[in-house]
């Protein structure tokens, strides 16, 4: 679609989304001004200046982050920890998060509680993999001081199943801290 007015040098021509480096804002010849315009989409604010200017929280600032991303950040700090206390006999672990356990439906149907994490052991492929269940571990938690407690606690007793060790002796602060 194209309008003009009554400059005959001055063209408007509206953006196609598949054909964007093609299309451009025309000024009149010689001015040496050709921009590509933005859609709706990757402008920042409405078309009439009300939007958001950009982001309400900065990115160094702690409610920046997700909650699924501070859950992250719990399950490595755990295992870090624990990789700090005993060396090289975590080395090849992995630590992964899941949302929810395979089969839930089945193990809410059969009235038994759902696992907050699971022990994989190695395979020729790959080694160790302790897994954590995001959700099922956030609703046992009323608070996020709670939920980083929690999280070490699950991830301290996959990883003595692992090494068949009590979880007391791999870390001597477990479940201590309430």
């Amino acid at each position: 679609m194209q309008s003009s007015h009554q400059d005959p040098g001055f063209t408007v021509r509206l953006a196609d989304p598949d054909n964007a480096a093609t299309d451009a804002v025309s000024a009149p010849a010689g001015s040496g001004r050709t921009a590509a315009p933005k859609n709706f989409s990757q402008r920042r604010r409405n078309r009439h200046g009300r939007g958001l200017r950009g982001e309400l929280t900065l990115p160094t600032l702690p409610g920046y982050r997700t909650r699924s991303e501070r859950f992250d950040d719990y399950v490595l700090d755990s295992a870090q920890r624990l990789h700090d206390i005993w060396g090289k006999t975590l080395d090849g672990v992995r630590f992964a998060v899941d949302e929810i356990p395979p089969g839930l439906e089945q193990l809410v149907s059969d009235g038994t509680p759902a696992p907050m994490g699971a022990y994989t052991p190695a395979t020729a492929e790959e080694g160790p993999v302790i897994t954590l269940f995001r959700r099922v571990v956030e609703q046992a938690c009323g608070s996020r001081e709670e939920l980083q407690d929690l999280v070490h606690d699950v991830v301290v007793e996959h990883t003595a199943e692992m090494l068949g060790v009590p979880p007391e002796s791999l870390d001597p602060v477990y479940r201590r801290r309430y």
